[in-house]
């Protein structure tokens, strides 16, 4: 078992990940119409991720990982949102679930899986996949929707509806990983309001076969915990390895989105130099003091989203290593509280972009196929995902738990 002295936290390794990003960003720019078009990143991009070490940025040393930690991963992120969210958005939804194959399988999936350098799997919590018991091990038939990043994908991460029922009453369910080899990509996705280059296609199983302990019987993607060691902070001596996902989850759309509010800042900054104002005497909008208030309070306003984002990222960690060291479990009273900050600043970025920027910047920058318009529509769509709509029934369950009430 490595220790975690091996762990690569070195800032310089952080540093050459933030640094390759940034200088990715004006391709990120010029091939969003591109990434639209297409419905997902093309290939000069996942190349480029390929040769930045990006896919490999949460998997183990051991199997040829970098193992940063989830600051320095969300931080990528970040910054590949600055240039296109929806090629960010494909890229952080399959790249992170590393932390959750990790976390919630047995080392020898981990060797199957990670064994090729590079792991990438959208996760789908919704049970719209039929799991049955058969000699080899569990045959998977069904079609889940919305498999964010599928298109360069080896691997998919979702929930299965098992034979018979629990003690409660309630279906049975499971968690399961299947190679790309066991399903088919439908091409049925575009269309969208926005988010439409994040390749969120459905995927069908038809009778694929996968092994018996690729799929972890009786658990719940939604409330899923380790108390103490994982089968993978056990094995890699990292306390990232054994926490809950609900929040990390939460944590992966905001982290697109904050990107994605700064990368709507900067199609503003762009306008200002290049635009007057619309009434006289006309100056150039650098020199008005209402298109000066209304940019610093975004920009303000964002970097504020991104303080908290970074504090609840630190606060997941601090979380799986109190878990790990036994001081308290990963609970999901923790889980939902830190996943409902990451929900709200998520709400925050949105409304500093609908408010402040979009009610300004003008009617010419939202034309069709402008860089302000494309980001408005990202993240609008993203405004309007599930994971935001649990705001108002998610401020009752943390209410409850902090009440103590059952």
């Amino acid at each position: 078992m490595p220790s975690s002295a091996v762990i690569p936290r070195d800032p310089a390794v952080a540093e050459r990940l933030l640094r390759t990003a940034r200088s990715l960003r004006d391709e990120l720019v010029a091939r969003q119409a591109q990434t639209e078009e297409l419905t997902h990143y093309g290939p000069e991009l996942h190349e480029a991720f390929q040769r930045a070490d990006f896919y490999r940025m949460l998997i183990p040393v051991e199997y040829g990982g970098l193992e940063v930690t989830p600051r320095t991963f969300f931080s990528v992120a970040k910054e590949l949102a600055r240039g296109d969210v929806s090629a960010a958005w494909g890229f952080t939804l399959t790249a992170n679930h590393a932390l959750m194959l990790a976390n919630w399988f047995p080392e020898p999936v981990h060797r199957a899986v990670f064994g090729a350098g590079e792991f990438r799997a959208p996760l789908m919590y919704a049970p719209t996949v039929t799991a049955t018991a058969v000699p080899e091990g569990w045959r998977l038939d069904g079609v889940v929707n919305y498999c964010s990043g599928i298109p360069w994908s080896n691997h998919f991460i979702g929930a299965a509806r098992l034979r018979g029922t629990a003690p409660n009453g309630t279906p049975r369910l499971g968690i399961y990983v299947a190679p790309a080899s066991r399903f088919t990509v439908i091409d049925d996705w575009g269309g969208m309001h926005g988010l439409n280059g994040t390749g969120s296609n459905s995927i069908r199983f038809d009778g694929g076969v996968i092994e018996r302990d690729w799929l972890i019987e009786d658990a719940d993607i939604t409330d899923f915990g380790v108390a103490g060691h994982s089968s993978g902070s056990l094995a890699y001596g990292n306390a990232m390895y054994s926490a809950r996902h609900m929040s990390t989850f939460t944590l992966s759309l905001a982290a697109v989105c904050v990107g994605g509010g700064f990368n709507a800042l900067d199609a503003y900054a762009e306008s200002m130099r290049t635009r007057t104002t619309t009434l006289p005497p006309f100056t150039p909008r650098t020199e008005d003091p209402d298109f000066l208030r209304w940019y610093g309070e975004a920009h303000i306003k964002l970097t504020k989203a991104e303080a908290a984002l970074d504090a609840v990222l630190d606060r997941w960690l601090e979380a799986a290593e109190r878990n790990v060291a036994g001081a308290a479990p990963f609970s999901a009273a923790v889980d939902l509280e830190l996943a409902g900050v990451a929900r709200e600043l998520l709400l925050d970025v949105w409304e500093v972009v609908d408010r402040h920027l979009h009610r300004t910047i003008g009617a010419d920058a939202t034309k069709r196929g402008n860089r302000f318009e494309r980001v408005f529509r990202d993240l609008g769509q993203a405004a309007a995902h599930r994971n935001p709509q649990l705001r108002e029934p998610m401020y009752r369950v943390v209410a409850a738990q902090q009440l103590g009430l059952a």
